[in-house]
């Protein structure tokens, strides 16, 4: 292994090594904190996009360019966190890696299956054409950057840093809204089709993320779920009408509220009632295990791990 190697991986384990440390500098309060982080990310944003766009629609290059995407955001916003935040980045403890990305990868696929399955038993969904296991491949790598880019965005930064200025509510709402948001630039992107997403995936993910306190859950979970809706089923992700083909060939027909139109079934009702249920579970569940958090609550606890 060459020094160059050797050092980028010790810088590595550096970053995301879970040990405590002394702090060398202040704590920037948490708006600034929020604002700097953001504007990092968005140029992470644009550089992930930029290497999408390099890979097109080659599956060898999708899977690289999302790898490489993928790892420069978890490595930047972990360093982020212990120069800004003078802390490890706990909620991306590589130990929980495993478990949290296997558990959320399923749940998404699983959530979109039982989604597609009542937009097809209504007779929205029909294939045709073939398969392409090339194309489920380059969909893999392309949500693979997007998953990790966009959970270390909204969760990781925007609510996690809200919820210190506002409590849990509010940063759900906050994310939530904004996550949304973000979706009115895609090609199709309809307004119902925004605030369906800031529903069943903005207020769903910040769930599961007040549950676990884990950024690891989330990201699989937003993988599985994109990954089902484009690279199996074959059908728009959020009024994305330049996506790869994936694996098959979907094709939706039928009244829009029951398959989202143009803007794909993530703006159907079903995937708003379906997303629903596990949203109101991790609710319940972050409530019983106390990290449902007011304001004030933490920032008691931030006066007390700087005393």
């Amino acid at each position: 292994m060459s020094l160059w190697n050797t050092q980028a991986v010790r810088w590595g384990k550096h970053q995301f090594s879970q040990s405590p440390f002394e702090p060398t500098r202040r704590v920037w309060p948490a708006g600034v904190r929020l604002a700097v982080m953001v504007v990092l990310f968005v140029l992470v944003t644009g550089l992930a996009a930029g290497m999408r766009s390099v890979a097109g629609e080659n599956p060898v290059l999708s899977l690289l360019l999302g790898a490489v995407a993928a790892v420069l955001a978890l490595t930047v916003y972990a360093a982020a966190v212990r120069f800004l935040e003078q802390r490890p980045a706990t909620e991306l403890d590589t130990t929980a890696a495993g478990s949290g990305l296997r558990v959320g990868v399923a749940t998404g696929l699983g959530l979109f299956g039982v989604t597609l399955a009542l937009i097809a038993l209504f007779g929205g969904y029909g294939t045709e054409g073939g398969v392409s296991v090339g194309g489920a491949l380059t969909v893999l790598g392309m949500m693979a950057g997007v998953a990790v880019v966009e959970e270390l965005l909204f969760r990781g930064i925007i609510f996690r840093l809200v919820e210190e200025l506002t409590g849990t509510r509010g940063a759900m709402v906050v994310s939530g809204v904004l996550f949304g948001g973000l979706h009115l630039v895609n090609s199709g992107a309809t307004v119902w089709g925004a605030l369906a997403i800031a529903v069943e995936a903005g207020l769903m993910l910040g769930a599961v993320y007040a549950a676990t306190r884990t950024l690891w859950m989330p990201i699989g979970l937003h993988l599985g779920w994109n990954f089902a809706l484009s690279g199996i089923f074959g059908v728009t992700v959020s009024g994305n009408e330049d996506q790869p083909t994936g694996l098959l060939h979907g094709v939706l027909s039928g009244p829009e509220a029951i398959t989202g139109g143009g803007f794909g079934p993530e703006a159907s009702v079903f995937a708003i009632l379906v997303c629903a249920v596990p949203t109101v579970v991790f609710l319940r569940l972050a409530k019983r295990r106390g990290r449902l958090y007011t304001r004030g609550q933490l920032r008691s606890a931030g006066t007390a791990s700087a005393s």
